[in-house]
């Protein structure tokens, strides 16, 4: 089996994992571990994920626990969202005494293909150099249209069907409503440990006015894919903004970008994204820094906020946007992952920050 990028990059590899073809956004992640939670993050839709770390499934597949009323602390959500994996060296045997099952069982049994031996190293440098590719997996070559993710609304492929509602273990200090894009467990999990009733609702928000009514705050989640797909939910956030009672907004990820895009503000693909869990991100008004687990393609164009938003966030290697707020109304929003999973917990003050503006 091999990996074709739409350039004509052809790289023979060996496969592991289901035995099918893939296709997809070819992308890279530099984190060196956390795969069990990375492949589950829904943002990871539509994307052939190569991982730069040298050695990957050394410590297999985690056994979950028994369930709770929380969710998983282990996965991101209930099944594996990459279309396919890269790497440049399988380790067959796991050695993790809470192991259930090795990694290339867990692919196939999801049915995503893998292949190992490739120079992993070779293939980021090229993807930084020329951007994001289109890429396949396949036995044979094939000359039908590579398929890009990004034309279709993947956040409305990934989000929930239906309203779900999670209780905390403590008495309830209130409902917070999560516009579900592709939702990582861990942000259900952030809310629930502070207190708060969470009202999981689909993209497209589905919900009546009396549900409403008890809400004291909306979260806009992360997801994958270009977030003007997206066009429900920005509707909705448009919504929320323009209410004379204003209604505190945290946006997380591709909740960031749909938060700017509901205000009139612009977003645009990046050249090949962040993903990682040591992108360093400073905070304007204090000036300090944080170092932030990321994964996304897009991001805001600081130029085009409205009057009345700043920028909150920066990223210290590119200066993208990584965060935004309202400088008079409790709304924000920021482009990393507070919640971590995996990754550094540096900034899961961010939750505290949009849950004290609750009365």
């Amino acid at each position: 089996m091999h990996l074709t990028l739409k350039d004509g990059t052809k790289i023979q590899g060996i496969p592991f994992g289901a035995e099918c073809d893939a296709a997809g956004e070819v992308v890279f992640n530099t984190g060196m571990v956390g795969y069990p939670e990375a492949f589950t993050d829904p943002s990871y839709t539509g994307q052939i994920l190569v991982l730069t770390y040298p050695l990957i499934g050394n410590y297999g597949i985690p056994q979950e626990s028994a369930r709770t009323t929380m969710p998983s602390a282990l996965f991101e959500s209930d099944r594996i969202h990459i279309s396919g994996l890269i790497v440049s060296e399988y380790c067959q045997e796991h050695s993790h005494p809470q192991a259930r099952e090795t990694l290339s069982a867990w692919l196939t049994n999801a049915n995503i293909p893998a292949l190992q031996g490739i120079d992993t190293r070779a293939l980021t440098q090229k993807l930084r150099e020329k951007g994001t590719m289109l890429g396949r997996i396949e036995h044979t070559p094939s000359s039908k249209p590579f398929y890009d993710p990004n034309l279709h609304n993947l956040a409305q492929e990934v989000s929930c069907k239906k309203i779900i509602t999670y209780s905390p273990s403590l008495q309830s200090k209130g409902t917070i409503l999560v516009v579900d894009c592709g939702v990582k467990n861990a942000i259900i999990r952030n809310i629930l440990m502070r207190g708060y009733r969470v009202l999981r609702v689909p993209w497209d928000v589905p919900v009546t006015l009396e549900q409403m009514e008890d809400v004291q705050g909306v979260l806009i989640s992360n997801g994958p894919g270009d977030p003007i797909k997206a066009g429900k939910t920005i509707a909705f956030v448009k919504s929320i903004i323009e209410k004379k009672k204003k209604i505190p907004l945290l946006g997380i990820c591709l909740g960031n970008q749909i938060l700017a895009l509901a205000t009139g503000a612009k977003t645009y693909k990046l050249p090949y994204g962040h993903r990682s869990q040591n992108q360093p991100v400073m905070e304007l008004s204090s000036k300090r820094a944080f170092v932030t687990t990321q994964n996304h393609g897009f991001a805001v164009r600081d130029k085009t906020l409205a009057k009345g938003w700043s920028v909150w966030f920066k990223n210290l290697n590119d200066a993208t946007v990584e965060g935004i707020r309202h400088n008079r109304y409790p709304w924000i929003s920021v482009q990393f992952h507070p919640e971590a999973t995996p990754g550094p917990v540096d900034t899961q003050w961010v939750f505290n920050e949009f849950l004290d503006h609750i009365k």
